[in-house]
């Protein structure tokens, strides 16, 4: 006669790594919907992850696992660009400009700027002309506006045209003190700032 021996498990319920395995024929439908939403509670989080974009402060050194627990990377770059240039020159300060009115011919030579920029600035000032006797104008000043005509960005001729056209007996000029970089590069004024400032005929002229 042969004996069977029967070994009979008394716990269901088997923990493995944080997770509870049941054996299948002991669970309900309600647990199975249980065991189900927290599963895909669990992996939902890290598909959010991986489809969240980039924050803002590096998107090249930041993943999504760092995005997920909330860590932040500052990158040395990112502080480096939001520093102020050693140069800066406030382009929509009044302060950082001059106006004259003189009778033409005014003693002023004028170049272009580089193509990059566009715009005349003051070369030189003539001895005797009437920039000179005025001494408000100084080399290296950029021409901004003849009147209430905008002339930043224009090229020579053009201009020039603009202080040539000029019926006044003393011709208003307005000029940017500082470089065509600090003007017309990335600090340079709004758009909106200098056509308020144009329309107006500039700054106060330098008595």
């Amino acid at each position: 006669m042969k004996t069977t021996t029967a070994i009979i498990l008394t716990s269901t319920t088997v923990a493995v790594s944080g997770f509870s395995v049941v054996p299948p024929t002991t669970l309900t439908k309600a647990d199975t919907r249980a065991i189900n939403t927290q599963l895909y509670g669990l992996f939902d989080g890290v598909k959010e992850a991986f489809t969240q974009p980039p924050s803002s402060l590096d998107a090249q050194r930041e993943t999504p696992i760092d995005r997920w627990m909330g860590w932040s990377v500052v990158s040395e770059n990112e502080v480096k660009e939001t520093a102020v240039p050693a140069d800066f020159v406030d382009s929509m300060d009044e302060k950082n400009y001059v106006g004259v009115a003189l009778k033409k011919p005014m003693g002023i030579v004028f170049e272009e700027n580089d193509s990059e920029y566009g715009g005349i600035f003051v070369q030189s000032v003539t001895a005797d002309g009437a920039a000179a006797v005025n001494g408000s104008v100084l080399p290296g000043d950029q021409l901004i506006s003849v009147g209430t005509t905008s002339v930043s960005g224009l090229d020579f001729d053009d201009a020039l045209a603009a202080i040539i056209e000029s019926e006044d007996e003393n011709t208003k000029l307005s000029l940017f003190r500082g470089s065509a970089k600090q003007f017309y590069g990335p600090t340079g004024p709004s758009k909106e700032w200098l056509v308020a400032y144009c329309e107006k005929g500039g700054v106060a002229i330098a008595e």
